[in-house]
């Protein structure tokens, strides 16, 4: 048998390798800035770039995309050359994945702070940089699908199963979720309006963490585990079994994020079932995982990479028992909108994705520059102090979830809210987020040891070089299956079916669920009394988005007696037919916003943004001064924006269009004498200010023209198109 000599790509690897520990110090850090936030509101004050609402997609992104992303391409890359006995199928590919992945990262680190966000959970970048992940996905997938081509092994191991299924789904997911229309450079509409585009983020955002953050991460683990341990898979029955039901089932949970939520109750029972039956496939894969490890025990206890596999998979294990947990509507009544979600959402990354990259790169960097570890006295160190983190980290948010919804909940014998002020609520979480905060630090500094580790390995080491092998050229053999060949044998060996059927097996769940939702009526039932909003509140509702408002503030209120009588009548689908994109939010840091509309003056809302500590003692929310700076609001796109949104069915008609900017100015002069005549703080404020400008012969911007009125313009319409259960009035000072 002829053998073919060729030579493994490993510095492809090698890259990805060090953009995941370059990512993963920065994703961090920004995440452990935020966590501080929460305790000293003022610690970035003033700047804009830095507020919260716009570093919190920052954080999720670098994490996600930057970190695990680039350890995902670094094992991928790694293992499938090996697998398939091939080089990756393009040099050229490989490099265009690498650099146009961190050309992503940084557009995104860049326009992210600056405000350009389409505010959906995990999904946040603008237009441009969606086209540009397209482009760089399919790059990969073509790599991916070539080298399964040009393979010397016959049949395909499991992790390249889950690496076919990742590429697939993740294409299906982004292109879908990120239908939008451009109105200019980086700025866009979701062409989904309220409910409909909820369930299409939620069938993304879901499967984001779904076939981003867990399928190929156990491709990842299917090799690097047998690998660490020396040790078969445990399994090869349960890894089919594990594969199939995993990929088919999991494309269907989405919609448990929206229970109790406007979404028609037949869309929320689907993501339910299909939540719960998910327990068994996600188990399935952490046994195989866990019991591959059989007879290693020994080493486990010496062997740092093992050890932070080990708690990778039970992560996974925790947090795949959890999700289904939380999917029934009893758990979901208690989990939803608190802090329980963040300890969920950060077991999973700082556990099963974070420990098993740290366990694969200590694995793989003494391998690629062909030295030994340079201590595993500090590999030893980091997997403690980073895995004392994630309990000081996770066990404090689920204790701050319980206490959240506790005294949310909770009403006094006379049948008033015995916390009635919201900020209450929030004032009790201070210990926790202390605690969050120092756990947060210590998995930072392992994190930094581990990076400090890896790179005296590298430098010690020698220059990471192609490494030469040879394997004989694979034969051709009937296409059909061959006598005693079992069927998913004869699938293996057919990459291309195999590809076909995975995508077959992840759409059928999303459309089922999202066509009927998209295309019949009933499921939307219409309310007259709801208009779209005017041109100066389309102008707030943007800046609404671009500070990241919804990343502490929903406006979706459940049919729960706690929140109606907090917020007013609970939320109808109706409602948000006009909303391009959604603002239900997944978080309550601040109460629910959907009927703040009239309850309190313009003079609160103005004071409130400048500062939040003075109409609400002890608020934790960061000032907004940007907004009220001398500086004239850009309002000059409000035709095309509103001409986008006639495209997207908003019934603006064409005076409306061609009268916007006078609307405008009408609305956002009521807006500026409201304030002039109910404060004389501000009126004396307001005049001396404009005194100076014109003794110094300095520009003077009227405050109808600044930001501030637009969004106060627009956080006065929110709830007032239906009639509000028990709506009250509140002074500028209360």
């Amino acid at each position: 048998m002829e053998m073919q000599q060729f030579y493994y790509d490993n510095k492809i690897v090698k890259k990805f390798l060090y953009a995941t520990m370059l990512w993963g110090i920065v994703g961090m850090l920004v995440g452990l800035l935020l966590a501080f936030m929460f305790i000293f509101p003022s610690l970035t004050e003033g700047i804009s770039w830095l507020s919260f609402g716009r570093l919190r997609p920052l954080h999720t992104n670098a994490v996600i995309f930057a970190f695990v992303g680039n350890a995902i391409f670094a094992g991928t890359y790694y293992s499938t050359q090996r697998l398939l006995k091939a080089r990756m199928f393009s040099d050229f590919l490989s490099n265009f994945n690498f650099w146009g992945w961190q050309l992503i990262i940084v557009a995104a680190a860049v326009t992210l702070p600056l405000g350009f966000t389409s505010s959906k959970e995990y999904a946040e970048l603008e237009w441009p940089i969606d086209i540009a992940i397209t482009l760089v996905w399919v790059a990969f997938g073509i790599n991916l699908i070539g080298t399964l081509l040009k393979r010397r092994e016959r049949h395909i191991y499991v992790a390249i199963w889950f690496y076919i299924a990742t590429f697939v789904t993740v294409a299906m997911l982004h292109v879908f979720n990120n239908l939008e229309l451009p109105v200019s450079g980086l700025k866009s509409y979701s062409i989904y309006a309220g409910v409909q585009d909820a369930l299409v983020q939620w069938w993304y955002g879901h499967n984001a963490v779904a076939f981003f953050l867990t399928t190929p991460f156990l491709g990842l683990m299917y090799y690097f585990v047998p690998k660490a341990a020396n040790r078969p898979v445990y399994s090869y029955r349960l890894s089919i079994v594990h594969f199939w039901s995993l990929i088919f089932i999991y494309i269907w949970a989405g919609p448990h994020h929206l229970l109790y939520s406007s979404l028609p109750d037949w869309a929320q029972s689907l993501g339910t079932v299909f939540s719960v039956m998910l327990i068994a496939p996600s188990w399935g894969g952490m046994i195989n995982g866990l019991l591959t490890l059989r007879g290693a025990w020994d080493k486990v206890r010496v062997d740092p990479v093992l050890k932070f596999m080990v708690v990778a998979i039970t992560g996974y294990g925790m947090a795949t028992f959890e999700g289904p947990m939380l999917s029934l509507k009893s758990v979901n009544a208690v989990g939803h909108f608190t802090d329980w979600i963040i300890a969920h959402v950060h077991v999973g990354a700082l556990a099963w994705n974070g420990f098993l990259a740290y366990g694969m790169m200590y694995w793989l960097v003494p391998k690629l520059f062909k030295t030994k570890l340079h201590s595993v006295s500090l590999a030893n160190f980091h997997f403690w102090i980073g895995t004392l983190g994630i309990l000081l980290y996770a066990l404090p948010m689920y204790f701050a979830g319980f206490t959240q919804y506790s005294l949310w909940k909770q009403f006094e014998p006379d049948g008033h809210l015995a916390y009635g002020n919201f900020l209450e609520t929030v004032t009790e979480l201070f210990p926790m987020y202390w605690m969050r905060a120092i756990g947060g630090t210590l998995y930072l500094t392992g994190t930094i040891v581990g990076v400090i580790n890896l790179s005296i390995t590298a430098a010690n080491g020698s220059k990471v070089t192609d490494d030469l092998a040879e394997a004989p050229a694979l034969k051709r053999i009937s296409k059909r299956r061959l006598a005693n060949e079992k069927l998913h044998p004869w699938l293996e060996r057919k990459p291309i079916l195999f590809t076909v059927l995975s995508l077959v097996a992840v759409a059928i769940g999303g459309i089922i669920q999202i066509v009927p939702t998209l295309m019949v009526d009933s499921n939307i039932p219409t309310i007259t009394s709801v208009k779209p909003y005017t041109p100066l509140e389309l102008e707030g509702r943007d800046l609404y988005i671009r500070e990241g408002c919804v990343g502490c503030h929903s406006q979706m209120i459940r049919p729960f007696r706690n929140e109606t009588e907090r917020y007013g009548e609970y939320s109808k689908a109706g409602e948000y037919v006009y909303d391009h994109p959604f603002l239900w939010g997944s978080k309550r840091t601040g109460p629910d916003l959907l009927r703040v509309g009239g309850k309190y003056n313009d003079n609160w809302h103005f004071n409130h943004m400048i500062d939040p500590t003075s109409t609400s003692e002890g608020s934790i929310m960061p000032k907004y001064p940007w907004l009220v700076d001398n500086k004239k609001h850009n309002r000059s796109n409000i035709k095309g924006k509103m001409e986008a949104m006639v495209t997207l069915g908003v019934p603006y008609t064409e005076e409306d269009i061609a009268n916007a900017t006078k609307t405008m100015e009408t609305q956002a002069a009521k807006i500026q004498e409201s304030l002039y005549t109910n404060d004389p703080d501000y009126a004396k404020s307001y005049d001396k200010a404009k005194a100076r400008a014109a003794k110094l012969k300095e520009p003077f911007v009227e405050m109808k023209d600044r930001e501030i009125v637009a969004l106060i313009a627009y956080l006065q319409r929110l709830g007032t198109d239906i009639k509000i259960k028990n709506p009250e009035k509140v002074t500028a000072k209360n």
